[in-house]
């Protein structure tokens, strides 16, 4: 294929980072030139009260800022989700943060939720929605806690994000999952967790919708593989509790597993950060089902981790998914793969 040999010889070649950002600019500026054009309804489904045009959508991480959303849709992903969105801007982690595992077909990033704060990504959103077309595009909005924000100031941190985006967002995506904020991954603890989900499901019960549309906004809990099958039960509870409409599973890892058939050497060069890829898809998988089992049909699912080839979409709807993402693979099979994808959901 043509995309393979780009990677093999150009884009594999190139800083990780940067690659990234010039792939992005491209599909940036072809959103534009083409309008919006919305993702075939294929197999649409209603999930959380929202309609989906089919079951597969990009997981956060490639577009932070909501900067090239209508080019994304018209690669046939039938949702983006955007983020992950503080409540302040900030630059992230230092370079270089992110790696690939070529071997692997994996990816470590400690980006750092790098992005333009909530207000800016809010009103670029705004200006989406008053497209023609863009009204009905399914944007999911996925916020974190602002690095500099103390652990005691996350409620309100989370809340001010909340604030600002949720009249422009599909559904809401809360992550304390994410390894590369220091302590984000400590507010996963059910006593830690539940005042922030409290106030931002308040936030977004009350928030009205754009041009007309319903109030209120679902909210999901997004988590992480590493916690333990009690942890996870505990947040499901937690989010039946509270009255949430879903969980994503899962976030990136911090282990680095025997079983990764990169060099030990080209593993640690990579350095800290969430590992990515089809190293996640058992434990990510086996989260999903737990999950199912615990809740029955009382919270949706996202199924996320390790989602790379059409069989593992199927895979994923079958433990238990009422919507699959993915990101990873994207950076490897390129701009024809999410249609593939699509035509699983």
């Amino acid at each position: 294929m043509v995309y393979d040999a780009l990677f093999r010889h150009v884009l594999s070649r190139m800083d990780p980072e940067v690659a990234h950002e010039q792939a992005f600019q491209a599909i940036r500026l072809g959103g534009p030139a083409a309008g919006l054009v919305l993702p075939r309804a294929s197999a649409p489904r209603t999930v959380m009260g929202v309609e989906f045009p089919h079951a597969f959508g990009l997981a956060a991480g490639f577009d932070k800022n909501a900067r090239a959303v209508p080019g994304l849709l018209g690669l046939g992903f039938g949702h983006v989700e955007i983020g992950t969105v503080t409540a302040r801007a900030q630059p992230g982690n230092p370079r270089p943060r992110l790696a690939r595992l070529v071997e692997d077909r994996a990816v470590v990033n400690r980006m750092g939720f790098n992005n333009d704060g909530a207000a800016q990504v809010a009103a670029r959103l705004h200006r989406l929605r008053r497209r023609s077309g863009g009204d009905a595009a399914v944007v999911g909005v996925n916020i974190g806690k602002t690095k500099t924000t103390p652990l005691e100031g996350a409620v309100a941190d989370y809340v001010e994000s909340a604030r600002l985006l949720t009249p422009y967002a599909s559904y809401l995506v809360v992550n304390v999952s994410s390894p590369n904020t220091p302590g984000l991954r400590d507010l996963q603890s059910v006593d830690a967790l539940r005042p922030i989900l409290a106030a931002v499901k308040d936030v977004a019960d009350r928030s009205s919708h754009v041009h007309g549309r319903p109030a209120g906004v679902p909210l999901v809990v997004k988590i992480a593989p590493d916690l333990a099958d009690d942890d996870v039960l505990a947040v499901a509870d937690l989010a039946l509790e509270l009255g949430l409409d879903g969980i994503s599973a899962t976030n990136t890892t911090i282990a680095r597993p025997d079983s990764l058939r990169s060099e030990r050497g080209v593993v640690d060069a990579a350095g800290a950060g969430g590992l990515s890829g089809p190293i996640l898809k058992a434990r990510a998988t086996a989260v999903l089902e737990l999950l199912r089992g615990h809740v029955g049909d009382r919270l949706a699912l996202v199924g996320v981790g390790g989602v790379t080839t059409e069989d593992d979409v199927r895979d994923r709807l079958a433990a238990g998914a009422d919507l699959v993402q993915a990101y990873t693979a994207f950076i490897y099979e390129g701009p024809l793969w999410p249609r593939r994808m699509a035509s699983a959901a």
